[in-house]
């Protein structure tokens, strides 16, 4: 593989916080399903280990997200999370089409990945929520649920602590689907090993897209 075909996209800070993420993540959709849907009869992991891991992978999650928000601030990451408005709609549009034909027809995409694009409108669109609306309510919620003297007992004659919970399950589900997505999107291209390849290594191969 020519240097030609080769992004440096993934900077080590970056693929250290995206392991630790990726970590954590799959740890606490596991604990909140067993704490969601425990039962005497049928458990997967003891309800007080599931408690326990989930906090504390929770507080793990929480604390590296900084890293992700304070690198993207201070490196150049940020300018792949820009985004333009004006014509998103109609650039959205063509990603669909891609997504649901064209790609099945080895069509090229009409996003190709370059220094200046490492993700295509429907991406950072779904990054952008998951990153800086999803992710920071999970932490937002889940602390809030950890100290629940915090929360405000009463919401419009509802339960502060009750909103609060289904508010942070939500999200957490939503977060979930994402990811589904995320490892489909990824395995997308000339040799499907090749995303999480470079994740790994830190560049990205453009010569199957």
């Amino acid at each position: 593989m020519s240097s030609e075909s080769k992004i440096y996209f993934y900077p080590i800070w970056l693929r250290i916080w995206h392991g630790i993420n990726a970590l954590g993540i799959l740890i606490l959709i596991f604990t909140g399903i067993n704490m969601q849907y425990s039962n005497p009869n049928f458990k997967l992991m003891d309800f007080e280990l599931a408690v326990n891991l989930h906090n504390i992978f929770g507080i793990l999650v929480s604390v590296n997200y900084l890293l992700f928000f304070i690198g993207n601030i201070l490196t150049t990451n940020k300018k792949y999370y820009r985004l333009k408005l004006k014509g998103l709609t109609k650039r959205l549009k063509l990603q669909v089409i891609y997504y649901t034909s064209g790609m099945f027809k080895h069509q090229q995409a009409p996003f190709p990945l370059s220094e200046k694009r490492k993700f295509n409108p429907m991406q950072k669109v779904a990054y952008l929520s998951v990153m800086y609306l999803f992710v920071p309510g999970l932490i937002f919620t889940g602390l809030a649920l950890l100290f629940p003297e915090t929360i405000i007992e009463e919401v419009y004659s509802f339960s502060g602590i009750f909103l609060t919970a289904v508010l942070h399950s939500s999200l957490g589900f939503l977060v979930s689907i994402f990811l589904i997505v995320h490892l489909y999107v990824a395995s997308i291209g000339k040799n499907p090993a090749d995303n999480f390849k470079s994740i790994v290594n830190g560049y990205h191969d453009i010569s199957g897209h």
